[in-house]
């Protein structure tokens, strides 16, 4: 087993994880941003470990089994928070998503459930030979949900910076209702890019769902 430098990126993800799960929990702005900041590292080392891997020739079947795992877990462990906090308000710090309210446990489960089904997937169709890469739609569903995913975390630290400054003026109005506004829209594209790039994958293999390999 060989340790290139795209796998230690990718472990160094997988070990983030807990990290960023545990952060929002904490009371006041500065674990939150700091979540954040997590985030955004993760995210792009996401990006570098594939292109160093591709770049350097160290493609290897350590980092194909690591890398969808660390993004699963990255998934998870921010769904966590976003979930909990946005579903239990405290007194001082509302929350709640615009337009939304509360993150549905229907969405956690949609969003959590495409995941497991397309490794399962994946995995099915490995058996008969078959690779299935990501495509345009799986790629774009990614992107507008690691966005909702950071706005969300920006807004918790956002709602917490609020509560302890009590800012006010129009730029403490605007951003809110921008924020606001960014975190519901993205969700939303989220829920609705999973569904398609789902059906999008499942269709384009249908001969793998009929036997035909």
């Amino acid at each position: 087993m060989r340790w290139t430098l795209p796998n230690i990126l990718t472990l160094a993800r997988i070990c983030l994880t807990p990290v960023i799960a545990l952060l929002p929990f904490i009371q006041g702005y500065w674990p939150k941003v700091i979540a954040f900041v997590i985030f955004l590292a993760a995210g792009a080392s996401d990006v570098v470990d594939g292109y160093l891997a591709r770049r350097r020739n160290e493609v290897s079947e350590l980092g194909q089994l690591l890398d969808p795992i660390a993004d699963k877990l990255l998934l998870f462990a921010t769904l966590i928070p976003i979930f909990w906090l946005t579903r239990h308000p405290t007194i001082l710090v509302d929350y709640r998503i615009p337009w939304w309210g509360s993150f549905p446990v229907w969405v956690a489960l949609l969003l959590v459930g495409r995941e497991l089904l397309m490794t399962a997937f994946r995995f099915f169709a490995k058996r008969r030979g078959v690779v299935i890469p990501a495509m345009g739609a799986g790629k774009l569903k990614a992107v507008v949900q690691n966005v909702f995913i950071g706005a969300t975390l920006f807004w918790f630290a956002w709602k917490d910076a609020l509560a302890a400054h009590r800012w006010a003026g129009w730029f403490r109005n605007f951003w809110n209702e921008f924020h606001g506004a960014v975190v519901a829209v993205t969700l939303a594209g989220a829920i609705l890019l999973t569904v398609y790039s789902l059906i999008v994958y499942l269709y384009r293999y249908r001969a793998l769902l009929k036997g035909g390999g």
